[in-house]
């Protein structure tokens, strides 16, 4: 690549700017930041929102001038390479980015919004930007009823963030436990148990119908005939017809990739952007990394891989062709307590299949469990909660595809000194 040669990379996130950070003087990069505050790291948020990290704590390195903060990208014009954007202005390319990541899903929850749309009502916050994150830190406070819909990793974070600070918290879960994507049953319970020992009330097959409102006038009392009234949430009604009362709701129900974009330009797109091992579009021109990418049918949506594509695409853009084969992506996760935290992490399936050998050790004293299951000689998956010593012999035994010979021989790798 020349220095003429010009990147427009649309997502001002994590993905974005680490690919602008490598490509660096060698090409002329134009990042559009739909946010108008400087970059941060969203696997912080929970913390923040606990209180542990001052929000300047999640900032990322200043990338500088190549970042436009506050733009937004409206439309792709792949025929001229050029990037219309929301302020009038238009960046032209030579290569274009997508990493535009991905929205909280909103559940489709009768009284989410008024008839003919609108606003979420005063109390109901999604949980995906440091907007977010500061709007529900400032509702929230000790004594608070906060009900949390969804049970995954971002449900489970927001759920212990909130209660320390004090909240009455109430995490409802659709599914039959906790981060059932991640986690076995068994490995499920232990963080349910802690969760219910910060005082977490969990409910699992638990579907919420619909949220129950109250109307107040937007203007001081009395107000005029016809005025505006602002809807504020007072409870969640669960589809047993049971009703919990709520001063604040999160919405915790999952991400969905930001494709809009990429579909109105005419690129493929499945349940993400499709992507092929350089990273690129069904046009050689246009590349996404990140939340929106779809590579080998799969979604990541989490930091390792997202950054892991930066990388790799950012050889190919510099003259290095570098094929992406895919990210074994390992989860993990501190959930603070009063008197321990409990870590967490969890990598490739932790469901055996008929014929897989498993390697359990657990100690209830302790409130610690380690897992791990073999298909033939290979380790495919893990989980560990409490005691983390041997995660990184783990990860990196399962993201070499070694040979392990018998199952016996996983003991020294789930023991605290790893075999020495």
């Amino acid at each position: 690549m020349t220095s003429e040669q010009r990147v427009v990379v649309i997502g001002g996130g994590l993905a974005g700017l680490r690919l602008a950070a490598r490509l660096g003087p060698a090409a002329a990069v134009t990042v559009l930041g739909e946010e108008s505050r400087a970059p941060y790291n969203r696997v912080l948020l929970a913390e923040v929102l606990a209180g542990r990290y001052a929000p300047d704590v999640a900032a990322l390195p200043d990338p500088g001038p190549v970042l436009r903060r506050g733009v937004r990208a409206v439309r792709i014009d792949r025929a001229a390479r050029r990037v219309h954007c929301d302020d009038g202005t238009a960046a032209e390319y030579d290569a274009l980015v997508l990493a535009t990541g991905s929205n909280p899903v909103l559940p489709p929850l009768r009284g989410l919004f008024p008839p003919g749309g609108g606003e979420l009502p005063e109390g109901v916050h999604a949980f995906r930007t440091m907007d977010d994150c500061l709007a529900l830190g400032a509702a929230v406070r000790p004594g608070v009823r906060a009900v949390v819909i969804g049970g995954g990793l971002l449900g489970v974070s927001a759920a212990r963030a909130l209660a320390a600070r004090g909240a009455q918290v109430v995490l409802a879960q659709q599914a039959e436990r906790l981060m059932e994507r991640q986690l076995d049953a068994d490995a499920s319970a232990l963080l349910h148990a802690h969760l219910a020992s910060l005082g977490v009330e969990i409910h699992t097959e638990c579907r919420v119908r619909g949220l129950a409102t109250t109307g107040v006038p937007s203007r001081p009392s009395p107000a005029p005939p016809g005025a505006a009234h602002r809807r504020v949430v007072t409870g969640v009604e669960l589809a047993d017809g049971y009703r919990l009362g709520a001063d604040l709701v999160v919405l915790a129900c999952g991400v969905r990739p930001r494709t809009g974009l990429a579909r109105a330009a005419g690129l493929e797109v499945r349940k993400g952007v499709v992507v092929d091992d350089r990273l690129r579009t069904g046009d050689p021109c246009v590349h996404a990394i990140g939340d929106c990418a779809e590579h080998a049918g799969r979604l990541y949506g989490l930091a390792g891989p997202a950054l892991e594509q930066a990388d790799a695409l950012a050889a190919t853009l510099g003259g290095s062709p570098t094929d992406y084969t895919g990210t074994r992506a390992l989860t993990r996760l501190t959930l603070g307590g009063a008197d321990r935290p409990l870590d967490l992490a969890a990598f490739g399936d932790p469901t055996p299949l008929p014929g897989d050998d498993v390697v359990r050790l657990a100690d209830a004293t302790r409130r610690t469990y380690r897992k791990v299951v073999l298909r033939g000689d290979r380790l495919v998956g893990g989980v560990l909660l409490g005691e983390l010593s041997t995660v990184g012999a783990l990860a990196r035994t399962w993201e070499g595809d070694e040979s392990l010979g018998a199952p016996h021989d996983m003991f020294h790798l789930l023991t605290d000194d790893g075999g020495h």
